[in-house]
């Protein structure tokens, strides 16, 4: 596939019959120029295909009108949050320029600072940063952080109340008569990761379950390293008859490692999620999961960007509810 080279104002100008300076005039939106010749210069501009440069027209303006929304990797919990930014923008007058660190399994502490320091300036007008590892970045422009790893700060923030879905999917395992119930936790830097092993832990001393810290282990919210955590808890003597995953891809792996261990689930083991991810839904069995709005904390959080931006009056911290959503992962055991 061959592109041609960037339409130039000077292309459309020579093609409409009109000087460069009238075509910057009409891009503009400047006056002094008839109705006819505007109309001329914007039919050209339509049929070549010219945009003025992001560089170019934050020079003139200091304006880009693009927001971007940086993620530190594409992965399901993003790329959720991503569908929900890109309907909220629609019909706002900003694009979305969606930006990836670059940094593999994002795990590099300071990579939104790298990455706003990339961007700002030239490129985008504000930012939505997703889980970032710090929130005192230097910036001259609007930032919002979802679900950022110390919790709500100084910096907007949208998150949703992990502490609380959690009860809400240890006490459905509670119900179910499970009391070796295994929590795979997330990362041991992240908020939520804290929040959602506090939820369980509470619901647990609520229930007058005692833990037992053995079946309390680290899974990261990674597939490889929650494989490995699963399969340690699944080869104990006294292994647990449920485990609740910091999130659905703990729990997709717990369910895999669990089958190639010849067990069934939910037969043999009940498995809870959190997130409600898609892929949730498409695994077998179905996962039963703890759902966040991820679409629309995505949405949230672009809406209090451009508040910010216009400088509207409101609330900066913003914290959705969850939900338990029941699939075929899990049942009584026997």
């Amino acid at each position: 596939m061959v592109f041609q080279q960037r339409v130039k104002m000077s292309d459309v100008a020579r093609t409409a019959g009109v000087s460069v300076a009238t075509v910057s005039k009409v891009v503009n939106g400047r006056y002094g120029v008839a109705q006819a010749t505007v109309e001329r210069v914007q039919q050209v501009i339509h049929e070549l295909g010219y945009e003025a440069s992001l560089g170019a027209q934050s020079l003139r303006s200091h304006r880009t009108n693009v927001l971007g929304i940086l993620v530190a990797e594409f992965e399901p919990f993003s790329t959720e949050l991503l569908k929900g930014a890109s309907q909220e923008v629609a019909g706002s007058g900003y694009q979305l320029l969606a930006y990836s660190s670059g940094d593999g399994e994002g795990a590099a502490v300071g990579w939104e600072r790298r990455s706003l320091a990339r961007l700002s300036g030239t490129l985008i007008d504000g930012a939505v940063i997703v889980t970032p590892t710090v929130v005192e970045t230097e910036h001259s422009f609007h930032v919002v952080a979802v679900d950022p790893h110390t919790g709500p700060s100084d910096l907007p923030t949208v998150d949703s109340d992990n502490f609380a879905g959690a009860v809400l999917a240890t006490n459905y395992l509670l119900s179910l008569g499970h009391k070796r119930i295994g929590h795979i936790s997330g990362r041991t830097d992240l908020k939520s990761a804290q929040l959602r092993e506090a939820g369980f832990r509470s619901a647990m001393a609520d229930a007058g379950v005692p833990v037992d810290e053995r079946l309390v282990r680290v899974g990261g919210f990674r597939i490889e390293s929650a494989a490995g955590t699963a399969a340690e808890l699944l080869a104990l003597t006294d292994r647990p008859s449920a485990i609740f995953a910091g999130n659905d891809l703990s729990a997709i792996s717990t369910m895999t490692v669990a089958r190639d261990m010849g067990l069934s689930v939910p037969d043999d083991l009940s498995v809870i999620g959190f997130d409600n991810v898609p892929e949730s839904a498409l695994v077998n069995p179905p996962l039963t999961t703890i759902m966040q709005p991820l679409q629309r904390m995505g949405a949230e959080a672009l809406r209090l960007l451009i508040d910010l931006i216009a400088g509207v009056e409101r609330d900066t911290h913003i914290r959705l509810p969850t939900e338990l959503v029941i699939r075929s992962s899990c049942r009584p055991p026997h």
